[in-house]
């Protein structure tokens, strides 16, 4: 599959650029001293957890929602557009679409916390509490597309969401033109592969690494097999790099396969370390998802002596009760 094909190139990225403007963030890209002293190399942090919603996912949704308008008018959307996700895809789809003016419903299982469900709501979205799992939300997306003509916004396997999460890409370019490796954490492939197609079309030399879950790595295993492949879903600090990637991907398989360079899995003790080290060190509070690139190069001893090196910082949506976990687990 080419990138004519999977719809994600420069210039579909530079078009994203233009939509998000005023609604997602361009986030600041920061020396880390101290992980830089740490590894012997300049250490950069994208910080994502700066974006209005607390996590990257806002640049895809706005992306999407903003070009079905631009393509096909506002009342193409005048339904409404859904998505089922408890945390940053709802998020951002909800934020997104209020700011765009246009409705959404966010479907949730009746599991979902009351916080949760009050904080999707207060950013202006419909919750619909459906079922006991969030296959029976999915469940109900599918309804709701069917029967009241409503437009799928996925979290990850579509062109225009990979091409927003791909703006990241861009500022890194930008702020840091000689850069040589980029760590991201690798789930559905929105984020890693938008992110590559930026630094492989300006800077080819730089290495792209995924970082994924020790168990149930669902992209990874589905590179290894040449197809999509389901996985089982384990418990983890990182919970929004689980899931599966979709047995009919479509995207974002085809577009990790082109722009990765190298990966690595990463255990939940090393997670733990890593989000512990980052609140300490830096006083950023972020979600396992997000240390991930750190707790990589500490568990692997990636060689990145004399190299400016961005991790991306992908959110900051971790509860309490996960954060008092990781501490314990890191023993601190």
């Amino acid at each position: 599959m080419t990138q004519s094909e999977h719809g994600v190139s420069l210039s579909s990225l530079y078009q994203a650029r233009r939509r998000i403007a005023g609604q997602a963030v361009r986030t600041p890209l920061v020396r880390c001293h101290a992980l830089s002293e740490r590894f012997d190399a300049e250490i950069l942090l994208k910080l994502e957890t700066l974006q209005p919603t607390g996590a990257f996912k806002l640049r895809g949704a706005t992306n999407m929602i903003a070009a079905l308008i631009e393509r096909h008018g506002r009342d193409a959307l005048a339904a409404g557009v859904v998505t089922a996700s408890t945390g940053n895809h709802g998020r951002a789809v909800a934020y997104a679409a209020a700011r765009l003016g246009v409705p959404a419903v966010v479907c949730l299982s009746r599991l979902v916390p009351a916080n949760k469900v009050a904080a999707i709501e207060a950013l202006g979205a419909e919750v619909c509490s459906v079922g006991e799992s969030q296959d029976e939300a999915f469940g109900e997306v599918e309804r709701l597309v069917a029967e009241r003509g409503m437009t799928l916004i996925p979290p990850f396997d579509d062109a225009l969401i990979a091409a927003g999460q791909g703006t990241i890409g861009l500022e890194l370019m930008e702020d840091a033109p000689d850069l040589d490796r980029v760590i991201v954490g690798l789930s559905g492939g929105g984020l890693l592969g938008g992110i590559g197609v930026a630094v492989k079309a300006i800077r080819p030399e730089a290495r792209v690494t995924g970082v994924s879950l020790s168990h149930g790595a669902a992209m990874w295993e589905s590179l290894q097999a040449g197809r999509p492949v389901a996985v089982e879903e384990v418990a983890s600090l990182a919970d929004s790099l689980g899931g599966g990637i979709g047995l009919d991907n479509r995207c974002t398989l085809a577009l990790v396969r082109e722009v990765m360079d190298d990966h690595f899995q990463v255990s939940e003790k090393a997670i733990a370390h890593a989000m512990i080290d980052i609140l300490e060190g830096e006083k950023l509070l972020v979600e396992g998802a997000a240390a991930v690139g750190l707790a990589a190069l500490a568990e692997h001893g990636i060689d990145v002596s004399g190299q400016r090196v961005a991790l991306i910082l992908s959110g900051n949506g971790v509860a309490l009760e996960t954060l008092d976990r990781a501490r314990q687990l890191a023993g601190r």
